[in-house]
């Protein structure tokens, strides 16, 4: 795929005209990585089968993809982000939102690594700390010298491999517990409860799964690197059919877990099932996890450089626009965020609470994106950019006081720009003045003085 990887164009969208399974299996593969698979694992032995909400909140996302925003991507003529934001609020929130979005993508590539270190470590015998370092060099260096294009190919094995090997998992462990009468019998009857996870936790993961769907940068470049409206959402329609079944399996293979090593850490419930597997189901699942793992990291990494070139590296450091600075610039941004989670993901436990705050930070994007399109005149550009900054405070605060009275930080990514857009409507200048005109508080006073 090198020779679509020498310019930052074919870097950053790999040469455009994708199929729609090909964007199928790109989209799918990050959103059933590894840390979505061992943390619905987990949850499973923890709460039972209710955990598979989380893949019935991405598959509404991408159904509601499809339906509300495929076409006013396509039509925006972007490919970012930032770009489709800066087009509607103006040059500050483009350099907020795409900040978010790195911190964001950052915070899952932590989950996907922790998630895809515990596997490797339990099946390779080697130090989770050396497993997780072998994925992300690995990461980093096909996808500095491939790009989108190699991504997306890699990503299309990735998914076939890793729904294939989720089935066999399951096969093993319906077979070795004793299948589902066995785990009626052993389990508590709550673990069958549907909504044993409440309802709370329910729409927080709608709220973070959906909102990340429609605000994820690597989401838009795939979609926009399809011919037309009608490929990227056939390409929804494949992810979002796949999504639910794939959940209901790993919450499964969690149950049976908890049946067969009650006494084992919940985060080990789907590693330690993969360990006692046949060798050849073994090696298929472990190819699938470890290609799951290579391919959320790499749209996460790719995606992140994209935006860090275009809307940090070339305005500023590159306004002559030296194509061969920008590709530089990519490879070398590529390393910087393969490598930087891997600190953080040493200490990472709990993985799908960790990867839904990452998801649930571009709620707030999300929220933004929605008004951009289809409530333009709604706010202003200074709600949109204190928006930003409150709900990453709020949200990531809360997260780490352990989301107190129970309510997820997911609802506070939600509320930030919906309470700032709110405020600036009601308090905005009505001169008539088009708002991304407006720039600074000194000039509304003068605005009106014209007016009158």
């Amino acid at each position: 795929m090198r020779k679509h990887a020498s310019s930052s164009e074919g870097m950053t969208a790999g040469g455009r005209n994708f199929p729609a399974y090909l964007i199928g299996a790109l989209l799918l593969s990050e959103f059933i990585g590894s840390s979505v698979s061992i943390g619905t694992a987990q949850q499973g032995f923890e709460v039972g089968i209710s955990a598979a909400w989380n893949l019935v909140a991405l598959s509404l996302g991408f159904l509601l993809l499809s339906f509300v925003l495929v076409k006013k991507f396509k039509e925006s003529g972007q490919n970012t982000i930032s770009g489709i934001l800066a087009s509607a609020y103006g040059e500050p929130v483009r350099f907020a939102s795409s900040v978010l979005t790195i911190v964001a993508l950052s915070i899952v590539a932590v989950a996907l690594y922790a998630g895809g270190g515990a596997v490797l470590a339990a099946v390779l015998h080697i130090k989770k700390s050396w497993a997780i370092l072998l994925i992300g060099v690995t990461t980093v260096i096909y996808v500095s010298l491939g790009g989108m294009r190699s991504v997306v190919y890699t990503n299309f094995a990735h998914s076939i491999v890793k729904y294939i090997g989720v089935i066999l998992a399951l096969a093993y462990a319906l077979d070795a517990s004793g299948g589902i009468a066995t785990l009626q019998a052993n389990l508590p009857a709550k673990m069958f409860n549907w909504t044993e996870i409440g309802w709370g936790q329910i729409f927080a993961w709608m709220i973070g799964g959906i909102g990340s769907i429609f605000a994820t940068q690597y989401v838009i470049q795939a979609l926009v690197g399809t011919d037309n409206p009608a490929v990227a959402r056939r390409a929804c329609y494949y992810v979002s059919s796949l999504m639910i079944p794939f959940g209901l399996m790993a919450a499964l293979i969690g149950m049976c877990s908890a049946v067969m090593w009650p006494g084992i850490k919940s985060i080990d419930a789907f590693p330690k099932l993969i360990a006692h597997m046949p060798a050849f189901s073994a090696s298929v699942m472990v190819v699938g996890l470890a290609g799951a793992l290579f391919g959320g990291i790499s749209a996460t990494t790719l995606a992140s450089s994209t935006l860090a070139m275009k809307d940090f590296f070339d305005p500023f450091f590159n306004k002559a626009k030296d194509d061969r600075k920008s590709v530089l610039f990519l490879r070398v941004a590529i390393a910087v965020t393969g490598l930087l989670p891997l600190i953080l993901a040493l200490y990472a436990e709990k993985l799908l609470m960790i990867a839904f705050l990452g998801k649930a930070l571009r709620a707030t994007l999300a929220v933004l994106i929605l008004m951009a399109f289809y409530a333009p005149k709604f706010g202003t550009p200074r709600g949109a950019f204190f928006g930003i900054i409150l709900s990453v405070v709020a949200t990531i605060g809360w997260f780490l006081a352990g989301n107190p009275f129970g309510v997820d930080s997911s609802y506070l990514a939600l509320a930030g720009p919906i309470l700032t857009m709110g405020i600036s409507e009601i308090f905005k200048p009505r001169n008539g003045t088009p708002l991304r005109e407006v720039a600074a508080p000194q000039e509304f006073g003068r605005s009106r003085n014209a007016t009158r």
